[in-house]
């Protein structure tokens, strides 16, 4: 593909806007559709970015995620998703976005060119540290400002852009190319870019919680249940797992102070809230080989 894929006009581009709406909705599906794909000829990559991302994690450091415009939406809202959905710590998480992220509906386009605070946000990255790194032309020079700070520091680099053969993709550790085809609206990558990036970043954190053992045949097993909706969820998911009814699952939630997996054990059969807890460490937080050694 061209260089500034992003930038080239849509086949139906021409006469879009005398069509009937209805019409107009069924390109617009379409061509998200079409965009969607793009992270299949990806999933290598992205399955790299994820196996990093758990590396980090793991190892205590910190997953800094950096863009500009709508892929900094994109990557705002993975990040601010990883706490109440796979518990990842707060103080192992950053969202560098040009410009700082939104508290209205403005959003300035001339941030991305602002480079100036990035070395001091960047000032503690590590060689532990992990950097997601998303623009939609490969080319922002907010995202290879962060890409440069970051290879100083020897911290890993996940360069997601919809763009082949952008400096991005070029000098990142792991490249994702989201190869999307032309916007129906020529240039306006909150479009097709924008969710081909929302899906690799989705995916990418999945992959992540799979690797540290947040999921466990499909359900969230390590969620921060904060809520009334959540307590429930999480008390379904002992119940699903430990194959309970409702009141050992609530009981096994109070004993461990919510905490989903162990409480799986203790409704499984384990003695105390603390022997769980020791077959978790000594499994590294995986429950199926916990759940093994309980048998």
């Amino acid at each position: 593909m061209s260089a500034k894929a992003t930038e080239q006009r849509h086949e139906s581009a021409v006469g879009l806007d005398a069509r009937p709406l209805a019409d107009v909705a069924e390109i617009l599906a379409e061509a998200q559709a079409e965009a969607a794909q793009a992270t299949l000829p990806a999933r290598l990559s992205i399955a790299a970015g994820g196996e990093a991302m758990a590396r980090t994690i793991a190892a205590g450091g910190t997953l800094h995620y950096v863009a500009a415009g709508s892929s900094g939406l994109m990557a705002a809202a993975d990040a601010m998703e990883l706490g109440g959905t796979f518990s990842i710590p707060p103080k192992q998480i950053r969202i560098h976005m040009a410009g700082g992220i939104p508290h209205d509906a403005e959003m300035p386009g001339d941030t991305e060119d602002a480079t100036d605070t990035l070395e001091a946000e960047l000032a503690e990255l590590n060689a532990v540290d992990t950097v997601i790194a998303v623009s939609a032309s490969g080319t922002t020079p907010y995202t290879l400002a962060a890409l440069n700070l970051a290879r100083t520091a020897e911290a890993t680099v996940i360069g997601i852009a919809n763009n082949a053969g952008s400096p991005l993709l070029e000098e990142a550790n792991i490249s994702v190319c989201l190869e999307t085809p032309p916007e129906v609206l020529s240039g306006s990558t909150r479009m097709g870019a924008g969710t081909a990036q929302k899906i690799a970043l989705n995916m990418m954190s999945t992959l992540m919680a799979v690797k540290l053992g947040h999921v466990h045949d499909g359900l969230m097993v390590n969620l921060r249940a904060d809520n009334i909706k959540l307590r429930e969820r999480a008390k379904a998911i002992v119940k699903t797992v430990a194959g309970c009814d409702d009141d050992s699952a609530s009981t096994a939630l109070r004993r461990t102070g919510g905490d989903v997996k162990a409480a799986i054990l203790c409704a499984s059969g384990a003695p105390s809230a603390e022997a769980a807890q020791s077959l978790l460490e000594e499994t590294g937080g995986h429950l199926r080989e916990a759940l093994k050694k309980l048998t």
